[in-house]
């Protein structure tokens, strides 16, 4: 295409609609050009080889044993053997051992390099005795006999080694991150980034959505964290705003008619660190839809994840069936609204069962309004073995170490006098046999299983209860390990009473709510919301 004509194509287009050139230099690091270049080198006159390469360092079989070949890349490791050298040579795509014996004309050369230095191979390809075969190699049934080889860059003593798999302090890391991302493991990840995009990215043209860059330099638009400002030139004393997320320009793209919209957008945010990702900025997949209802959101959603978690990790189970949890039951059942379902451990509301009991703690505290006591089931593992004491014990002061008092308990066992089942532990005592049997009733549970007790307002232990209740399931192996298990959390409450007694949104603002703007005239906490997350093992994927 003329340049004119591309100049005037690109003045077309909004700012919002033109493509990001530079990515995050920590995400995508910069390699050489003659390593794994596209653009290939002009070659000298008369010469058939590539000026770098034949193969790659993971394309040798035994079918090219015998051809003369040349490859480039990063000296992985070197290993003398009493007169013959070994190197196992890096690219982007695997390793190949080369060797070099003392027939050799490039044994003087091969004997100075160390590792990480870059070298261009020429040598004959031989195929390995049987004994020798390396089947964790793409490359393991041959090697390359070295005639000859050229230093492209020699580097000096390594302040981390690239080779083997240590952890190191963060600031080196990050100063030789370089050398960091060389690293075998960060290697694959940068790799499993880049193919997740892609694969996200196929699954949403193959569902008629089409993908825009919205615009980075932007006005405020809060999402719940502080913004990163940006000082403007032209405006002096006024700022701009890197956007949280890119809701209102994708709302625009909505109102101005494309339908369906999607972009791996990045998100600045000045927050604090997550376990889950970047205090700075991070990357999501960012979809909007014209004329939908909420079933249709999951419907297109569905596909891309489930797909996703299938293509990258064919080991483990992905069922299709993704419940829909009320927000209310998903905190009284799991004391999270991004419940991990690996655990089938639901929790329950007693409070019947002590209200007026002869266990004070849980009978005063009953009398006030709002407050209630939930348990816990804690049924015997696989193993069978029962749910004792020392185990109970152990879980009460891990309530305690969360910053409550501790957790009440009860577990069933076989009678001493051999009479059949009894409850045993301070709160069987304190309200009876009739009570504990009502409680095992309503739980489910039989000998050799348990139950914990915590009692008060809901917000104030509904936390520390999920984590106990996840913990309980871990201990007594009760969660599955081989599967991912997807929910829908739906029904969120449109608003909620802050400490100070206002009214505020409780979620995200940008919601429609259930009933339309009519709901908005009545109780405003009783108003929900058509917002829901997508949880996945004690993971939040998806907000929406």
């Amino acid at each position: 295409m003329p340049a004119s004509e591309l100049s005037s194509l690109v003045a077309t287009f909004p700012h919002s609609c033109r493509p990001l050139v530079r990515p995050s230099s920590l995400d995508f690091p910069p390699v050489p050009l003659c390593i794994g270049a596209t653009t290939k080198t002009p070659r000298a006159k008369g010469t058939t080889m590539h000026a770098y390469r034949s193969h790659t360092c993971a394309q040798l079989t035994k079918a090219n044993v015998g051809e003369t070949v040349r490859l480039s890349g990063w000296v992985h490791r070197v290993r003398d053997h009493g007169g013959v050298l070994f190197i196992d040579l890096r690219d982007h795509y695997g390793i190949t051992q080369v060797l070099a014996d003392s027939d050799s004309p490039a044994f003087a050369e091969i004997e100075k390099v160390r590792a990480e230095w870059v070298v261009c191979i020429d040598g004959r390809v031989k195929a390995r005795d049987a004994s020798l075969v390396n089947p964790k190699l793409a490359t393991g049934e041959i090697e390359v006999y070295a005639t000859g080889m050229t230093v492209l860059g020699a580097a000096d003593d390594l302040p981390m080694p690239v080779f083997g798999d240590v952890d190191y302090p963060e600031e080196t890391r990050l100063t030789y991150r370089f050398l960091d991302l060389r690293r075998e493991k960060l290697h694959q990840n940068m790799m499993l980034r880049s193919n997740v995009v892609r694969s996200i990215r196929n699954r949403m043209w193959d569902q008629g959505f089409n993908e825009f860059q919205t615009p980075i330099i932007t006005a405020s638009s809060p999402e719940g964290a502080r913004d990163f400002l940006v000082p403007s030139r032209l405006h002096p004393g006024k700022f701009y705003a890197l956007p949280q997320a890119p809701q209102q320009f994708k709302q625009l793209i909505m109102v101005a008619g494309f339908d369906r919209y999607f972009q791996i957008a990045p998100c600045f945010r000045d927050e604090d660190p997550r376990a889950d990702r970047s205090p700075t900025d991070f990357y999501q997949l960012d979809i909007e839809m014209s004329f939908v209802e909420q079933e249709d959101v999951f419907g297109a959603v569905q596909p891309v994840i489930q797909g996703l978690f299938e293509e990258f990790r064919p080991d483990m189970k992905v069922p299709g069936d993704w419940p829909r949890i009320a927000y209310r039951d998903s905190m009284l059942w799991y004391g999270s609204d991004k419940p991990d379902l690996r655990n089938p451990i639901r929790m329950q509301v007693v409070s019947e069962h002590f209200r007026g009991s002869g266990f004070a703690i849980f009978a005063k505290l009953l009398e006030n309004e709002g407050t209630e006591v939930r348990a816990i089931p804690a049924p015997k593992g696989p193993s069978g073995e029962p749910v004792g004491r020392k185990f109970c014990d152990r879980m009460n002061a891990f309530a305690q170490a969360q910053g409550l008092p501790g957790m009440g308990y009860i577990f069933w066992r076989e009678a001493e006098d051999g009479s059949g089942m009894e409850a045993a532990g301070p709160l069987a005592k304190n309200i009876g046999p009739e009570r504990t049997e009502a409680i095992r009733q309503q739980l489910g549970l039989e000998i050799g299983d348990a139950a914990f007790f915590l009692g008060g307002k809901p917000e104030q232990f509904e936390a520390v209860a999920g984590k106990a209740r996840n913990e309980i399931g871990r201990e007594l192996g009760l969660a599955e390990t081989d599967t991912f298990r997807f929910a829908w959390i739906v029904d969120f409450p449109m608003y909620e009473k802050t400490d100070d007694g206002r009214i505020d949104f409780s979620h995200n603002p940008f919601s429609m709510p259930q009933g339309g703007i009519e709901a908005l005239m009545g109780d405003p906490l009783k108003v929900h919301a058509y917002q829901y997350d997508l949880a996945c093992n004690g993971y939040e994927l998806i907000s929406g």
